[in-house]
């Protein structure tokens, strides 16, 4: 199943309450650990030392950071939700945001997202979208949030 296109408020005000769907999985590789590890300078070892993580990790492998985890959910909502004819996109916010199990090394995440509220805020379009990363073969996912995005319908 593709996106769902959304075109005004309208259209999305009648998924309020509903499922969405679920993005494709991704793999979350090493080399894109050690590069979110340079870009906000966090190179604690259990994210990048493969060798040490190998002998003194719980997981015996590296993990991801969890903002990294984080920062692919507008990716992954971009294919559950095709948001059209907003001429801005505004991430708003996380709420109750929870990591709840870490992702290790060349794991596979997806997000399945549901709509919990939607607004109009004088023509501005506030919507909470309750998100979840779901690691491929496990039971527990790897984080929810809220996640509030603002769209500027034209």
């Amino acid at each position: 199943m593709g996106a769902i296109v959304i075109k005004n408020f309208e259209e999305f005000n009648q998924y309020v309450g509903k499922e969405l769907g679920a993005s494709e999985y991704i793999k979350i590789t090493q080399e894109q650990i050690n590069i979110f590890a340079d870009a906000t300078l966090d190179h604690q070892w259990i994210h990048v030392d493969t060798k040490r993580a190998e002998t003194e990790s719980p997981f015996k492998t590296t993990i991801a950071h969890g903002f990294l985890n984080l920062s692919v959910l507008p990716h992954l909502w971009e294919q559950i939700v095709d948001v059209q004819n907003s001429r801005l996109t505004v991430n708003y916010g996380i709420e109750k945001l929870r990591f709840m199990q870490a992702v290790t090394v060349n794991s596979e995440v997806r997000c399945r997202a549901s709509l919990k509220s939607l607004i109009n805020l004088r023509g501005i379009t506030k919507a909470e979208i309750f998100a979840t990363l779901e690691i491929k073969d496990s039971k527990k996912p790897a984080l929810e949030a809220n996640i509030i995005f603002l769209y500027h319908f034209v």
